[in-house]
């Protein structure tokens, strides 16, 4: 019995997580999407949230411990220009969360990940990781580039225990480099901010010649009571904390990201197999989502 009410528990808010918004994506892709697996999580997240309901962008105002960081854009820019030849791809398969991104031309430098401040970043850019070590409610702190053509698909993070702030430092500044979140588009601008919910369908491109550069962070989402920002807090530095990704061997890997060269190996196998027998391949899928299923319902009733 308690399998079968944990079942519709977690059917409950996958289809809570799908029904989010105006743009959704096709219910088959969902139900294979990171944010499925964290939907009972994330439907605690937003549910339980102080921000304002179905608001894809938020007003700053809402999180004014963030103004220092927005003050100081030049000197991060600095920094940030610095670092091109540090500003890169995964070297190996090792950053499950934006693995996709990287074959896209998109780029990454990790300042912090969930209270874990890289050394590599400490040493090459300390102005910039001072400041984001200041706000507590900075979980989450990188550098990143989209060059000139990148289009990044339509897709949902995949955890709402956070939302996504976005600082231009070296834009195009131009309405043809972009990013779309439930269908309400930003254009990216030098010393501007943003802050969006990232678990709706969002995506981006850049059309123009010129690299767009930005602080990315995520923020603790702020939550209603105090016990429930005790679980978001708990939940971040549990889980998240175990997707942290190097910039160089120095920093520390998280352990999901350190089995995910296995899963990244299963994952191009099935690819292969796709391309020769997209019907063998649709029915082993189905079939392991079954055995999943079975697996949480048959003990239940038994």
């Amino acid at each position: 019995m308690t399998a079968v009410i944990i079942l519709a528990v977690f059917l409950i808010s996958v289809f809570y997580a799908h029904s989010r918004g105006i743009e959704k994506q096709k219910l088959s892709r969902q139900l294979f999407d990171h944010s499925t697996f964290m939907a009972p999580i994330n439907m605690f997240m937003t549910g339980f949230s102080r921000l304002p309901p179905k608001q894809p962008f938020f007003d700053t105002a809402e999180f004014p411990e963030l103004q220092p960081i927005t003050d100081n854009w030049q000197v991060i820019r600095e920094e940030a220009l610095r670092l091109q030849d540090h500003i890169k791809a995964a070297q190996t398969n090792n950053d499950a969360g934006f693995n996709t991104f990287f074959k896209r031309g998109w780029k990454r430098f990790y300042l912090k990940w969930y209270d874990d401040a890289h050394p590599s970043a400490q040493a090459l850019c300390p102005v910039t990781t001072r400041l984001v070590n200041q706000i507590p409610s900075i979980k989450a702190a990188m550098f990143a580039e989209l060059p000139p053509g990148a289009y990044l698909g339509k897709h949902r993070d995949p955890y709402a225990g956070s939302v996504r702030y976005h600082l231009g430092l070296s834009t195009p500044n131009d309405n043809r480099c972009f990013i779309e979140v439930d269908r309400q588009r930003h254009s990216w601008r030098d010393g501007e901010a943003v802050i969006f919910d990232e678990t709706y369908v969002h995506w981006a491109e850049n059309k123009t010649d010129q690299t767009r550069i930005i602080l990315f962070c995520d923020i603790e989402r702020p939550m209603k009571w105090r016990w429930a920002q005790a679980i978001n807090h708990w939940v971040g530095a549990t889980l998240m904390s175990a997707a942290s990704s190097p910039n160089d061997e120095g920093d520390r890997t998280g352990a999901i990201n350190r089995i995910f060269k296995y899963v990244y190996a299963l994952r191009e196998g099935g690819q292969r197999l796709k391309k020769r027998s997209r019907k063998l391949y649709y029915a082993l899928k189905y079939l392991v989502i079954i055995a999943i299923f079975a697996a949480i319902i048959v003990p239940g009733l038994l």
